[in-house]
């Protein structure tokens, strides 16, 4: 009884711990969700006043925002492409491990483009702006080799594959075409059809027979249908006399 006892609080601590591993596991997957979500919505909403900023403003705010949404759209772009892109060749970690120590320069020139969309003097700002361009240039540059590489690497494998699908598809379909007439290799004779008379001519009249003592064709005479005993009839009982 003590045995079953314990078996069954064993079971239901089991279960309490599973319940609660389970729950915890929902909450953090939908706590994901929800930073996941709100990341996008904050950079979709970053990113269109950025293009607010780039097309409605002029000086020196104006080109400030331009350098942001092209850093950043570069960067995202490029993310994606190698994410995608690892997943299917393994190749390509390298490609990623070198994207972050990128993202790391181009996060930290971000920040200092963001706190300068704030700064008040203009003037300094200003004359910040030509190594501000060729920092934002050199990282785009990076980010777009390496997103391009990824995309025509993987678009070669894409042909090859192509080609020796297509290649193995003419072989399939030559083999489906190289058939013989017959099983023996040889070429079969055409049925022959009875010849039909020619137009005009009637067909030769089956000749008749002959009769054995007079030498002359003897004549074809039907059998009486009275006569004719069939298998399904019966045969009639001869009657007795008394």
């Amino acid at each position: 009884m003590e045995a079953a006892i314990m078996i069954l609080a064993l079971l239901f601590f089991a279960f309490v711990a599973l319940g609660v591993y389970v729950s915890v596991k929902a909450v953090k997957a939908a706590k994901r969700g929800v930073e996941r979500t709100v990341t996008q919505a904050r950079r979709t909403v970053e990113d269109t006043a950025l293009r607010a900023k780039s097309y409605g403003q002029t000086g020196v705010t104006g080109e400030l925002a331009q350098l942001r949404l092209k850093l950043r759209t570069s960067m995202r772009a490029t993310q994606e492409a190698l994410n995608a892109g690892a997943a299917e060749d393994a190749s390509l970690s390298e490609s990623l491990a070198l994207f972050r120590r990128l993202s790391a320069h181009g996060h930290e020139l971000d920040d200092e483009l963001r706190r300068l969309e704030r700064e008040p003097d203009r003037v300094t700002v200003a004359g910040l702006m030509p190594g501000l361009r060729e920092r934002t240039e050199r990282i785009t540059h990076s980010a777009d080799s390496l997103r391009w590489a990824a995309r025509d690497r993987a678009q070669k494998f894409a042909e090859d594959d192509l080609d020796v699908l297509s290649s193995q598809i003419d072989m399939e379909a030559g083999a489906l075409r190289h058939w013989s007439a017959t099983d023996g290799g040889g070429t079969a004779e055409p049925a022959a059809w009875p010849e039909e008379p020619e137009s005009g001519r009637p067909a030769a009249a089956r000749p008749e027979p002959e009769d054995e003592t007079s030498g002359r064709p003897q004549a074809i005479t039907a059998p009486d249908p009275r006569q004719t005993t069939y298998p399904w009839q019966k045969t009639a009982r001869p009657e007795t006399t008394n």
